[in-house]
């Protein structure tokens, strides 16, 4: 059995957040972690490892430097590690990544495809299911337990406040929660293996049925107008008076705003 775990490395926000002129992320000035739903599934396909023997490829695009997520993977226990990486590919959005990652996903045989619900430098949770419509892939999205059942995986989905019990055939593509399990650590041993495996690194020439006009900032229909940091908020008030007191403050107050 052949797992793909579709990874990214996003900025830790936590160190603050820069952009480019154009709006884009500034990543080469920022930290940078695995997205932490991207962990989740990667975790998720070592432990079907553990239970069946499965092969773990991980796959990211990204910068160069993104080789550092990709070896923090296999310290983990995945098995082989592939960075797609080129100036054309810069700038993308959802559709022109999911385009590209797509394409080099065209390179390799697999059973399961696993990505996270979404990363952490968008929340637009789009990426994977664009993968999947690319592919002609079963989809099942929100992923908080994955099983392998044969031929097959059956997915616990959240949905709203409750679950969803879904079983797709594979090949399919599955999003993962970052609740979907704890992540396991480093190892030593699997530090100093990662240190010598080699990382695949591939470029525009090596993705497969895909345009030029689909790739990067150019084949990216979603132009991003303005983007800032988010500005702190002062501290909000307290209304402890009666019910009805308490009504007649905040219609004074929002009159005051002019809200109404």
């Amino acid at each position: 059995m052949n797992i793909v775990v579709c990874i990214k490395q996003v900025p830790d926000t936590k160190g603050g957040v820069k952009f480019n002129p154009d709006g884009t992320l500034d990543r080469a000035a920022m930290l940078a972690i695995m997205n932490p739903d991207d962990k989740a599934g990667l975790e998720a396909a070592l432990r079907i490892k553990d239970e069946t023997g499965a092969k773990v490829t991980v796959l990211t695009m990204g910068l160069p430097k993104a080789d550092a997520v990709l070896r923090e993977a296999m310290a983990m226990g995945a098995d082989d590690a592939i960075l797609v990486t080129d100036r054309v590919l810069g700038g993308a959005d959802t559709w022109a990544t999911s385009t590209t990652i797509a394409g080099a996903l065209r390179n390799l045989d697999y059973d399961l495809i696993i990505t996270g619900r979404q990363a952490i430098d968008g929340d637009t949770a789009q990426v994977g299911p664009q993968i999947a419509e690319h592919l002609g892939l079963p989809v099942i999205s929100y992923a908080a337990d994955i099983k392998v059942d044969g031929d097959s995986v059956i997915v616990k989905r959240q949905y709203e406040d409750r679950y969803h019990e879904l079983k797709a055939k594979m090949p399919c593509l599955v999003t993962a929660l970052s609740e979907l399990n704890q992540p396991r650590y480093m190892t030593p041993g699997g530090i100093f293996d990662a240190c010598d495996k080699e990382v695949t690194v591939w470029g525009r020439a090596d993705l497969k049925d895909v345009d030029d006009s689909d790739l990067g900032l150019k084949g990216s229909p979603t132009k991003i107008a303005k983007a800032s940091d988010k500005v702190a908020k002062g501290a909000g008030e307290k209304v402890n008076l009666d019910p009805a007191e308490s009504v007649a403050y905040l219609i004074g107050k929002f009159k005051e705003k002019h809200i109404i």
